[in-house]
């Protein structure tokens, strides 16, 4: 079948025989399961399934779920798998058309970055299932294309209404990585559900300016907890570590973050997450494509789904503040007629991205 010409981010026409380069650009980690090779070798009807991730493993968040969560599914059912780590940009077209060359079965890629490059690709490849995770529906929609949003703002309202009800100060934040439409709205949830407890409760937000920068999370967790701010809700993927941090080193800290993996890192002040089970929601969509019953299109992912949620942590409830833990065993019943009244509809949480 003949392939029309992939265009890198420069401009500049990608080679059809240009394999996957180990570059500053493309990091692959070390352990089992990932690309430890300059190139992908053909696949021989093996069913690869790809996760090109762009942002970096070892984040105790996101990206450590999808990878675990795959690596699971493949020895379930079998499959080989590699995961990429893809940190240039410039380098998604090739990384994608490698894969696809190699005969790939599905490549799943991370964020609204790989957008772009699957609209490009897919067309060409329809043998390939792609897999956008955390991305916009496509218009229009592709037949070999799955995107993935969650409405992840509906766990912030429920954090917000938490934190309002649970804070000695009266003063919540909340640290984003990059203010983009979903993180705006996430913030503005909170805002609301605050403002519905009492016209006293306050909600500060601030963004880190990346998802990959534990130290301006720690910077700006700080300046926040100083200002009398006592419980953060997190949502800057490894950015969040430093944030953690912040509440480590000071007493009477919270923190709403995102992943169970959190708990270890403040098992005294991570006391709840916002869930989002980027590796459940992974495992679904790799299932889904290499099943007999593919359905092409969008899937938006929200509350009581599996794949996103408002949960106490029970390392916090074991070993977080007595009266602290006190107050949140007090006033979780509310929460969970909350998280029941969005469930049925009788609880409409507005999706506001303007700052």
């Amino acid at each position: 079948m003949s392939k029309k010409t992939i265009l890198g981010v420069d401009g500049a026409p990608v080679s059809r025989r240009r394999f996957l380069q180990v570059s500053a650009g493309v990091v692959a980690a070390g352990s089992a399961g990932t690309l430890a090779m300059p190139h992908v070798a053909k696949a021989q009807g093996t069913g690869l399934v790809a996760l090109v991730h762009t942002q970096a493993a070892g984040d105790n968040g996101p990206i450590d779920s999808m990878i675990a969560s795959l690596k699971t599914l493949s020895e379930e059912k079998g499959f080989p798998i590699r995961t990429i780590y893809a940190q240039d940009s410039a380098t998604f077209p090739s990384i994608f058309q490698s894969l696809a060359d190699a005969g790939a079965e599905v490549i799943a890629g991370t964020f609204n970055e790989v957008a772009e490059p699957i609209k490009a690709m897919a067309p060409d490849y329809p043998n390939t299932r792609f897999i956008q995770i955390f991305g916009d529906p496509f218009d229009p929609v592709m037949d070999n294309v799955v995107t993935v949003s969650y409405d992840y703002y509906l766990g912030c309202y429920l954090s917000g209404m938490f934190a309002a009800k649970i804070s000695t100060t009266g003063q919540i934040g909340y640290i984003g990585g990059v203010s983009l439409p979903p993180l705006n709205a996430d913030l503005n949830a909170m805002k609301v559900a605050a403002a519905a407890v009492g016209a006293d409760k306050t909600v500060t937000g601030a963004f880190a300016g990346s998802f990959q920068d534990p130290a301006k999370g720690h910077e700006i967790a700080t300046q926040m907890y100083q200002d009398g701010i006592d419980y953060i809700q997190t949502d800057a993927a490894a950015t969040d570590t430093g944030i953690i941090q912040a509440a480590n080193e000071g007493e009477g800290r919270m923190v709403s973050a995102i992943s169970p993996e959190q708990y270890k890192l403040g098992p005294t002040t991570v006391a709840a997450l916002v869930a989002l089970d980027f590796g459940q929601s992974l495992y679904n969509e790799v299932s889904n494509a290499i099943g007999a019953d593919f359905k092409a299109g969008h899937l938006s992912t929200g509350i009581g789904t599996g794949v996103v949620d408002f949960v106490l942590s029970p390392v916090w409830l074991e070993q977080g503040p007595a009266d602290l833990v006190a107050k949140a065993k007090e006033v979780w019943p509310e929460i969970e007629k909350a998280r029941a009244d969005i469930i049925s509809g009788a609880l409409e949480v507005p999706f506001n991205t303007e700052l």
